[in-house]
């Protein structure tokens, strides 16, 4: 799972007082918290949960949060709705502000994971197109670019905008935090396997049923092997960055990633 640091204060380090090297220790030590984590990825959630109802209910395959507050909670009540999301908004600036003021958390971090999301996101696609090519799928791109394209021509540019942001939070969270995390958990603390393997094997079993997930349902895209292979190490990647570099990390740069694709 995404690494909850404790002990020392991680934002010690982030005082203007401090030398570089030990602001961007900090940085990566507080951005890799999974409290961190959450109140970086709040504004993607209120963002797509409201643009979803210009939509015209077009929403992320794995989104299961949208029919529960609408039409569960708020009974189809688009104004409580609404009300509710401003409400997470506000309650979001509250927490920053006073963390900010216990020196626990930075509001930087916001623009510095955008920053490295951006930078994954703008590197991905190149890093696996390379890494099938290596392995002699030389046609991944065109293949790849031809499924993608048909997302596209279906929605509009701000469904797609919406539809990258709900692709970037409910994946990353479904795939990485819930199942790949707990897969983990569930294998080295009742199975006693090692950690090394058992996130070896958790990992590629989640990416391919990430990989797959994109094939069922009313938005399927056709199959390809190569599509298939490309979603499959996209998988791959977004765990290492969930690993290495925290959820909010992972969910920035899928969203990104998603919105180069199917938006510009």
């Amino acid at each position: 799972m995404a690494a909850v640091m404790t002990g020392e204060n991680p934002l010690e380090s982030l005082d203007a007082a401090a030398p570089k090297k030990g602001r961007l220790r900090g940085y990566f030590q507080d951005s890799r918290n999974l409290r961190s984590s959450i109140l970086v990825v709040i504004p993607l959630f209120v963002i797509y949960q409201v643009g979803i109802l210009a939509t015209g209910g077009v929403r992320n395959g794995v989104d299961f949060m949208t029919d529960l507050l609408l039409h569960v909670i708020f009974r189809g009540s688009v104004l409580y709705y609404v009300i509710f999301n401003l409400a997470v908004l506000a309650g979001l600036v509250a927490a920053v502000v006073f963390l900010r003021r216990r020196r626990q958390f930075n509001p930087k971090t916001f623009l510095f994971i955008i920053i490295e999301g951006t930078v994954y996101g703008l590197l991905l696609g190149f890093l696996i197109g390379s890494m099938l090519s290596k392995v002699g799928l030389s046609h991944v791109l065109q293949a790849v670019a031809g499924a993608a394209a048909a997302c596209p021509m279906e929605f509009g540019v701000f469904d797609n905008f919406v539809l990258s942001i709900g692709a970037g939070l409910y994946e990353e969270l479904v795939f990485r935090l819930i199942l790949l995390g707990g897969s983990v958990l569930l294998l080295t603390r009742a199975f006693k396997v090692k950690e090394l393997p058992a996130v070896i094997g958790a990992v590629i079993v989640t990416s391919l049923v990430f990989s797959a997930i994109h094939y069922v349902g009313g938005m399927a895209d056709p199959f390809t092997l190569y599509s298939f292979a490309f979603r499959f190490l996209a998988g791959v990647v977004f765990a290492v960055i969930y690993y290495g570099r925290g959820f909010a990390v992972a969910v920035y740069t899928h969203a990104i990633y998603d919105i180069i694709v199917l938006v510009f």
